[in-house]
């Protein structure tokens, strides 16, 4: 009985462990040795079981050592409030980080939330400086339009709506924009020239938004990271790019397809010489066992481009004919071009044909190219109804015109920096210096102009205009960091300051949307470091803003 109950002990803690290992050294046989769905339960399990977290990262790190994933769990399991243990967390997150360079997905993940946060901020500041300047400038615009009845035509340009949300916004910011300041106006600027360029900007959201879809592109990326053969092998048969061939090459050999795989590359060869398809070539010959033909390959891949993984290879070649002179040699000049990677290849040898030599595979840059420049779909998200091929001259127009009305339109009403009366040189043939209306002017600058009563009833006046429009200011400051500025008057620092705070703001919720599509794990650091610019950037806003008041600049 006791012996029954030590074998059920045995195959109940150590049977796992085995099985996994086994299952282990049987993907690095076919080549895989990223397993991230494993490394994801562990890391799950690590949470659950902190007391054994060390050692269940350890594994999970073994199993995939290129999942960022697994840095970041271990940079927040080994910090402590030591010398040892806040290195060990940097080091790990500073791993971490690194490891991007090597997951195609994480790293797109990260691009995407960094390009659609900066589009998705941008808009949201434009929509932001309408909101606050539209109960300003129109009373500006509906002055002129008393004393020039034709300038009821601008708001003809809201006709931009019937072509899409983003049109309007283009519209109502051309007619506000007319009433900026003259550097004010590169904000509208900006603007058009997003519009110009929306179909480059519609191409990269829709990449974004469908590329974890895409089978091509997932079984390339899979193959390529060492993750799966067969997915690839299955998606890419009939997939003629040399990018996806290659891809479906290395995938046959890793099975054991060898002389498909050696049909395939001798294809590609054809086309183009490339060192990656040599050195792949001669690993097709070494898992045949004809190292005569390997060496020839493995020396056509080290004269177009030497690399660790050739070099490396070709030292395993002529150790394995007993060449060992010059297999020394090879071996030292790949360790002088990557110690570290040497290092990790030596980790995973046996004498299976996918573990003795090492595959060329597509580096990350390759891949980032081959998804960029294969069409996806690319939609403009209901936010424009015009064809994508008419709206760069579309707003090569607007851009025209908003400079045409900016450099005819002579008389623009404005207000008076001391009382916020509306008037223009239409209503006032002699225009006081200064931005003042005649009563200010009369009452601040020429003294002789009033009645000492009537210059204190006008001087109250304008401090109570003042002080309301101080507080309006610095209420504004506590809300969103530029606002005030753009409040103030001072429109382009404001958008830019403001732009600034959204992207960083909408970097969580956009990182979010992107890990739930496509990762298991958010961009924690991304956050943590957002969050702590943003607080910074807060708070310089609020002590500039009242420093800015205090000196009468805002």
């Amino acid at each position: 009985m006791k012996r029954l109950v030590l074998i059920i002990f045995v195959l109940f803690f150590f049977a796992p462990s085995l099985v996994c290992g086994d299952l282990y050294e049987e993907r690095l046989d076919r080549g895989l040795r990223s397993s991230e769905d494993y490394a994801f339960f562990l890391i799950k399990k690590a949470k659950a079981h902190p007391e054994e977290a060390q050692r269940l990262l350890s594994a999970a790190l073994k199993y995939s050592p290129d999942l960022p994933a697994v840095y970041f769990e271990l940079a927040r399991v080994n910090f402590s409030p030591s010398i040892e243990g806040i290195s060990k967390s940097f080091y790990y997150l500073v791993e971490g980080i690194t490891a991007y360079q090597r997951n195609f997905w994480w790293f797109f993940t990260m691009a995407g939330t960094l390009v659609m946060s900066l589009i998705l901020s941008f808009v949201i500041s434009i929509v932001v400086v309408i909101a606050m300047r539209l109960f300003q400038n129109l009373p500006l615009l509906s002055h002129d339009i008393e004393e020039q009845k034709i300038k009821l035509g601008l708001f003809i340009l809201l006709i931009l709506s019937l072509a899409g949300p983003l049109w309007l916004v283009g519209g109502v910011l051309l007619i506000l924009g007319l009433y900026m300041e003259k550097w004010d106006r590169s904000v509208v600027y900006f603007y058009l020239v997003f519009l110009l360029l929306s179909p480059v900007v519609f191409k990269i959201t829709s990449l974004f938004f469908n590329a974890p879809a895409h089978h091509v592109l997932k079984a390339i990326v899979q193959v390529n990271e060492s993750r799966d053969n067969r997915y690839a092998i299955s998606v890419l048969r009939n997939i003629n790019d040399e990018i996806a061939r290659f891809s479906y090459a290395l995938a046959l050999k890793r099975e054991g397809r060898y002389n498909e795989a050696l049909g395939i590359y001798s294809t590609l060869i054809d086309k183009s010489p490339n060192a990656r398809v040599y050195n792949n070539i001669a690993n097709c010959y070494v898992a045949r066992n004809d190292m005569a033909r390997a060496k020839k390959f493995y020396e056509k891949s080290i004269e177009l481009r030497p690399t660790v993984v050739s070099l490396y290879n070709l030292s395993q070649v002529s150790r394995r004919t007993r060449d060992y002179t010059k297999g020394e040699g090879y071996f030292l000049s790949a360790q002088k071009l990557s110690p570290g990677a040497v290092s990790r290849f030596q980790t995973l040898w046996s004498w299976n044909p996918n573990r003795f030599v090492v595959d060329e595979v597509l580096p990350l840059p390759v891949l980032l190219s081959y998804a960029m420049h294969n069409p996806m779909g690319v939609s403009s998200i209901g936010l424009s109804a015009l064809p994508l091929s008419v709206t760069p001259v579309f707003a090569l127009v607007l851009i025209i015109l908003f400079y045409v009305l900016d450099r005819s339109i002579e008389s623009r009403a404005y207000r008076c920096k001391k009382c916020g009366v509306i008037f223009c040189n239409m209503c006032e043939k002699h225009l006081p210096w200064g931005r003042m209306c005649p009563k200010c002017f009369g009452s601040l600058v020429k003294l002789d102009g009033l009645d000492p009563r009537e210059r204190i009833a006008r001087l109250q006046e304008t401090y109570s205009y003042q002080v309301r429009r101080r507080s309006i200011v610095k209420t504004f400051s506590l809300l969103l960091p530029g606002s005030a500025y753009i409040y103030g008057g001072d429109v382009l620092k404001g958008f830019l300051l403001l732009w600034y705070f959204l992207f960083l703001l909408s970097l969580i919720p956009v990182g979010s949307f992107f890990a739930e599509r496509i990762l298991q794990f958010p961009h924690l650091w991304l956050n943590v470091v957002a969050v702590l610019i943003m607080g910074i950037v807060y708070a310089i806003s609020i002590i500039t803003v009242r420093r800015r008041l205090a000196k009468r600049w805002l």
